[in-house]
C-alpha cells in the first residue's frame, strides 16, 4: 500500500520536473506571418556546443575526457567554449554538437525550402491532421482577388470532404470483421490525399528541423539568400536565435565574395524550370559491367525489405525526369540518398488528373471550375515566384532526380507500397521497371506491390495516439 509520504514525495517530484521544465530558456524568434522559430534547450548541463569541443579536444590532446570534464565544470560551458571553439580552426567540430529547431507557421514552400538538403532530418505536419477551416493562407501580396481565390480553394476543400468520404465508403464497403474506426480512419486518409491537390501551396505548415551545428550554419548561408522573401525571414529568425543559444558557433565572418555568390546562383538557377514538360525519362548516367558481374550474388540474392550494400553506388549511377504534382513532390523529396532539384511550382505542365479522376462527377464539375478561374487570376501579371503560394498542389511541376543504384532501388521499393499516395506509387513503378530492365541481368530484382492506388485499410493504423492510462 502507498503511504501518505509517498504520494507527497511523488507528486513534490512532479512539481519539481515541471518547474524544471517551466525554468528551460528557448530561443524564440517571431516571424512575419504570425509564426515563429524555437531553438529548443534540452537543459543539459553539458550542451551541443561543449559536448562538440569535449570531442575535438582528442585531436589536440592525448589526455582523457576526465581532464577535460573537470576544466569544463570549473570555466563553466560558455568560458570553455570561448577559450577554444572560436580558434579552432576548423568546421568539422560542428559535426559533433547536434540542435533541434521548429519552425511554426510558415508557408509549404518554405517548409520544402528548409528541407531541400541532403543532410536534413526533422518531421513536418501531415495535412491529413490539419483542420483547413482554420488553417492560414499566406497571403502574401495582401490584394482583393487573392483573397477571393484563396477563399475559394478552403471552400472547395471544406465543401467537397463529407460528400467525397460518402462516395469513398460507396466505392470501398467497409471488410466484414475489420474495426468501424480503423475503416472510417482509412476513408478519411484517402479523402484527405484527393482533396489536398486542390490547396494552396501557401497553405501554413510546422515542421521541426534536426542536424549539426556546421549543418545548420551552413544551410542558413544558403537560405538568407532564396528568392522567397519569406525564406529569407525564416533564415534571419533561426540565425538570430542560434546565435542567443550558441553564441561560440554561430559567429562566423561573412565574406562578401562569397555572399554575391550564393545570391547570384540562388537567385538564378536555384529553381528548376524547363521549356518542355518532360514525360517519364530514365537515363544510365554510368554503369561499370564487371563490377556489376562480380557482385551478381549480391544483387540476385536481395530479400524484401533489405538495402543493397552502399559500396554498390560505385557500380552504377542514373537520372531520371518526369512529371508530379508538388503534393507528392513534398514526398519524394524526403530521400536524402538521392539528388534533387527544386522544382518552380507553375501550372504550366498542368493539373494531375488522378485528382479529378477521384472525384464524383458532380464535384469534378466544380473542381474543373474552380481550376480555371484560379489559371485565370493568376493571369494577371503576378511574378512567377509569388505566384506559388496561389497555385493549387495538384499542379504538376518538374522533376529531376540523380542518384546511384542503391539509393535508387530504396527509393522505388519505398515508394510503391500502398501507404504512399497514388500519384508518387506509379512514378516509383515505373523507377522499379527501369531498374530491373537495365540491370535484371545482372540479377537484380526490386520488390514492390503489384497494384497502384489500391484502397488498403491499413491505412487507418498509421496514426499517433494518445495511451488512456
Amino acid at each position: 500500500m502507498i503511504s501518505y509520504f509517498q504520494k507527497a514525495y511523488a507528486s513534490f517530484n512532479q512539481w519539481q520536473k515541471r518547474r524544471m521544465f517551466e525554468k528551460l530558456k528557448h530561443a524564440v524568434r517571431p516571424l512575419p506571418n504570425g509564426g515563429m522559430v524555437l531553438v529548443l534547450n534540452t537543459g543539459a548541463l553539458i550542451g551541443p556546443e561543449a559536448e562538440a569541443m569535449l570531442q575535438a579536444l582528442y585531436s589536440r590532446s592525448p589526455g582523457s575526457v576526465l581532464k577535460h570534464l573537470v576544466e569544463l565544470a570549473k570555466k563553466g560551458a560558455e568560458k570553455f567554449m570561448a577559450q577554444f571553439y572560436v580558434g579552432y580552426g576548423h568546421k568539422s567540430i560542428g559535426d559533433c554538437g547536434a540542435v533541434t529547431i521548429f519552425i511554426e507557421g510558415v508557408s509549404m514552400l518554405a517548409a520544402k525550402a528548409i528541407q531541400d538538403w541532403l543532410l536534413y532530418s526533422g518531421q513536418e505536419v501531415s495535412t491529413r491532421y490539419v483542420d483547413f477551416a482554420k488553417q492560414f493562407f499566406v497571403d502574401i501580396l495582401g490584394l482583393a482577388w487573392t483573397a477571393v481565390l484563396l477563399d475559394n480553394l478552403r471552400s472547395f476543400y471544406l465543401d467537397s470532404m463529407e460528400p467525397l468520404k460518402q462516395d469513398l465508403m460507396l466505392r470501398f464497403p467497409k471488410p466484414d470483421g475489420e474495426k468501424n474506426e480503423t475503416y472510417q480512419k482509412a476513408i478519411a486518409a484517402r479523402a484527405f490525399d484527393i482533396l489536398r491537390g486542390f490547396l494552396p501551396a501557401g497553405a501554413m505548415t510546422n515542421l521541426s528541423w534536426h542536424a549539426n551545428l556546421r549543418q545548420t550554419a551552413d544551410k542558413i548561408a544558403i537560405l538568407r539568400h532564396h528568392p522567397l522573401e519569406e525564406v529569407r525571414a525564416v533564415a534571419e529568425a533561426m540565425e538570430s536565435a542560434l546565435r542567443e543559444a550558441f553564441p561560440s558557433s554561430f559567429s562566423h565572418k561573412r565574406y562578401e565574395t562569397t555572399e554575391d555568390y550564393n545570391e547570384m546562383w540562388m537567385r538564378e538557377y536555384y529553381h528548376l524550370f524547363e521549356a518542355e514538360c518532360p514525360q517519364f525519362e530514365g537515363t544510365v548516367l554510368f554503369a561499370d559491367e564487371n563490377e556489376l558481374d562480380t557482385y551478381r550474388r549480391v544483387l540476385a540474392e536481395r530479400p524484401p525489405k533489405t538495402e543493397l550494400p552502399k559500396f554498390l553506388a560505385q557500380s552504377a549511377s542514373l537520372r531520371f525526369r518526369f512529371l508530379l504534382d508538388f503534393g507528392s513532390f513534398r514526398d519524394i523529396q524526403r530521400q536524402r540518398a538521392v539528388v534533387q532539384r527544386m522544382p518552380l511550382l507553375t501550372t504550366a505542365c498542368g493539373f494531375e488528373p488522378w485528382y479529378l479522376e477521384e472525384l464524383p462527377e458532380n464535384i469534378r464539375k466544380e473542381a474543373v471550375t474552380l481550376l480555371t478561374e484560379t489559371v485565370k487570376f493568376l493571369a494577371q501579371g503576378i511574378h512567377f515566384f509569388e505566384a506559388q503560394y496561389y497555385i493549387p498542389m495538384g499542379y504538376r511541376v518538374q522533376n529531376r532526380i540523380t542518384g546511384d543504384l542503391p539509393a535508387f532501388v530504396y527509393l522505388a521499393e519505398l515508394r510503391a507500397t500502398p501507404f504512399v499516395h497514388p500519384t508518387l506509387q506509379k512514378q516509383a513503378h515505373r523507377i522499379a521497371a527501369f531498374l530491373e530492365e537495365h540491370f535484371g541481368e545482372y540479377g537484380l530484382k526490386v520488390h514492390t506491390a503489384k497494384e497502384i492506388g489500391r484502397f488498403d485499410i491499413k491505412r487507418g493504423e498509421q496514426d499517433i495516439v494518445k495511451k488512456i492510462v
